[in-house]
């Protein structure tokens, strides 16, 4: 039973005289396991003082529990005093660090399922247009999963409209908006795309990583699935290393980095064709930059909108 101080208690014998046997659930396996925000759950064993003279893990069930004693198990107290939990506290964090507020926050409810349709964003930084290529038929595929709604969203452009102009970068779509790193706390998931620079990601997308800085100390992006695509100007132009090396972003803010893998099926193994794009996510090869996305690569782009859609589903109703 469930006492009003939300241990667990079983009571296999009653009258005066049992002695109470308190046990950490971590230790009781799945099957006895009770959360209690962050504290330590224990359970309580009711025995007569008769039945605590035999084996007392004789009276257990599950993984490292009958006749024979675990290992892995610290011994049993009898005692009718409630335990301290052995859990370190959070620790104190200097000004500037990550707010342990976050955790009970994400604890709370982060990955509860929201009212209406689940949101994921498609963040993308297009210089002349092949990420925003492969950005749009993502989203055909995020909208065809029911219940999962994609929204496009742009970066901010860090460049002069007078560099960009000797650049020659054709004019942006103004019906996409430009998306602030605070609205980031509203998906349900996110997909970046960006060209790359070096084997890594363009200025302009790694600036606005850099401007989330507040959503990092409060740990507001913590536990939301991304995933990237890319353009590269050359097969050996980072295809793989943009999106591998963009992971550290995730990291620090503990989201969850989902790859798309294989999942395309026959279409990650032709070789009859130029096909950008890898395991880590949809890709298109912008050469010179006169190159168009191919249908293929627009395939795997819409792929892993569906695929990204399917996953954050199947977590919000885990």
């Amino acid at each position: 039973m469930v006492g009003d101080d939300g241990y667990v208690r079983w009571d296999l014998m009653a009258g005066d005289g049992g002695v109470r046997l308190w046990r950490r659930q971590s230790e009781m396996g799945p099957m006895l396991r009770k959360k209690r925000g962050g504290e330590e759950s224990y359970t309580v064993f009711i025995i007569s003082k008769e039945q605590f003279r035999g084996p007392v893990n004789s009276i257990f069930m599950g993984k490292g529990g009958g006749c024979v004693p675990s290992k892995k198990r610290l011994p049993l107290v009898a005692s009718d005093d409630r335990p301290h939990s052995t859990r370190d506290g959070p620790i104190p964090t200097e000004d500037g660090g990550p707010s342990t507020d976050a955790i009970v926050a994400f604890e709370d409810g982060a990955l509860a399922p929201p009212p209406g349709n689940l949101k994921i964003f498609i963040v993308f930084y297009s210089m002349y247009g092949h990420v925003e290529g492969l950005a749009r038929r993502m989203k055909k595929g995020v909208d065809g999963i029911e219940g999962v709604e994609g929204i496009l969203y742009r970066v901010p452009e860090t460049l002069s409209p007078e560099v960009l102009d000797q650049m020659k970068v054709p004019p942006k779509d103004d019906e996409i908006p430009v998306i602030s790193a605070v609205e980031l706390v509203a998906a349900d998931g996110i997909l970046f795309g960006f060209p790359t620079r070096y084997g890594c990601m363009a200025a302009q997308m790694k600036a606005f990583f850099d401007s989330t800085g507040q959503l990092w100390k409060e740990q507001k992006l913590a536990g939301k699935p991304a995933g990237f695509f890319v353009s590269t100007g050359t097969q050996g132009g980072g295809q793989e290393t943009t999106a591998w090396t963009a992971i550290t972003q995730l990291a620090h803010h503990g989201m969850l980095f989902i790859p798309i893998g294989y999942t395309f099926g026959a279409g990650m193994f032709k070789m009859d064709s130029i096909r950008g794009g890898s395991p880590y996510g949809a890709g298109v090869f912008a050469g010179d930059g006169t190159r168009e996305p191919s249908e293929t690569e627009l395939a795997l782009a819409e792929h892993q909108g569906k695929y990204m859609a399917a996953v954050v589903k199947r977590l919000a109703q885990a």
